[in-house]
């Protein structure tokens, strides 16, 4: 147990299982942003050639998957475990895609979490030897959120400055105990569920950010390490809120975040200059921008070592409509370089 425990949250992995491959595929929205040539594909419009925005959603989640497998060189029945999820009901869009694979399956649901969720959860059965590789997704769909968690796009609302854009897009990687690699996982730390009382389903960064500083002090008092050891420390989707909530919270927790060494997907992925509100957010959010921006730069060795920690909130629509506050949760993981 001492060998793979280190403190009360963060496990780790001796093998450092590497990241063979990873894929993304977006939106024409994320494609139009600052990284939409590192993407595999944009999709020329929110249906994809679908007849709803929901089989639009399993349809991206299902290409990630497979220009993943493809870029590893691996056929569906080579992969011995796929985890993954997405935002809607029941992860339908991860579940679907599971059943055209036909690969073991282990949904997952994290909200906005379930990219680094997945990650982590396929690290320890890649590393303890149960499966590799291992196939980790994500996806989300801007459509189908707004309908399930807010209010149809037909219906026209004003939307509140706080409000987080949805990101449609999925991102996969691939898992396994040998060869080289994008990146090797090293390090993870499980989040717990924090909850400050945020009820505002329009305002998810501020009831991510708690949750997020949560990992994030926990993370460097299990391995004794400080903000300075990493190049980079990325969140997935805290917005403009969650993530001036979140350095301020760092400051009171004694380890601040420098403007230059803190960066958030949410914050990364859409033209600034576009109507994104607070930002990007969503399964899809974390999971695109770790394939088409934050691996290649560990892999080029510009970065040698990130925190990369994807941000989650576990509201439901009844909840949300029974008045219930919005419980935040964060995974964290140590990514080096492939050397």
């Amino acid at each position: 147990m001492s060998q793979h425990r280190i403190g009360r949250q963060t496990v780790a992995f001796p093998m450092a299982p590497t990241i063979l491959s990873s894929a993304a595929v977006v939106g024409p929205k994320e494609g139009r942003g600052p990284y939409g040539d590192h993407f595999d594909l944009v999709i020329p419009d929110a249906l994809y050639n679908q007849e709803s925005y929901e089989q639009a959603e399993h349809a991206i989640f299902l290409e990630a998957c497979s220009r993943c497998m493809k870029k590893a060189q691996l056929q569906p029945k080579d992969v011995q475990a796929m985890l993954g999820g997405d935002l809607l009901n029941q992860i339908m869009a991860a579940s679907l895609s599971a059943r055209e694979l036909s690969i073991p399956f282990l949904g997952l649901y994290g909200a906005c979490s379930t990219m680094a969720e997945s990650l982590l959860l396929g690290a320890i059965l890649t590393d303890g030897g149960y499966a590799s590789p291992v196939l980790c997704a994500a996806g989300s769909h801007f459509c189908t959120a707004e309908r399930q968690y807010r209010f149809p796009l037909e219906y026209g609302n004003q939307r509140t400055p706080a409000a987080q854009w949805t990101v449609t897009g999925a991102g996969a990687c691939m898992l396994s105990h040998q060869g080289k690699g994008l990146a090797r996982i090293h390090l993870a730390t499980i989040g717990a569920v924090i909850d400050m009382g945020v009820k505002d389903a329009n305002n998810m960064g501020a009831a991510m950010a708690p949750a997020a500083a949560d990992t994030l002090a926990a993370h460097f008092r299990d391995t004794g390490r400080a903000p300075a050891d990493y190049d980079r420390i990325i969140t997935g989707d805290l917005g403009q809120v969650g993530s001036s909530i979140l350095k301020e919270l760092m400051i009171e927790k004694h380890y601040p975040l420098s403007d230059e060494q803190y960066l958030d997907c949410g914050l990364l992925i859409f033209d600034p200059h576009e109507d994104i509100h607070a930002g990007g957010s969503g399964c899809g959010c974390s999971a695109s921008i770790l394939s088409a921006h934050i691996l290649p730069k560990i892999k080029s060795g510009e970065w040698k070592r990130v925190l990369f920690m994807a941000t989650g909130a576990l509201l439901s629509p009844t909840t949300t409509q029974q008045g219930e506050s919005i419980p935040g949760v964060a995974h964290a993981l140590v990514l080096e370089g492939d050397s």
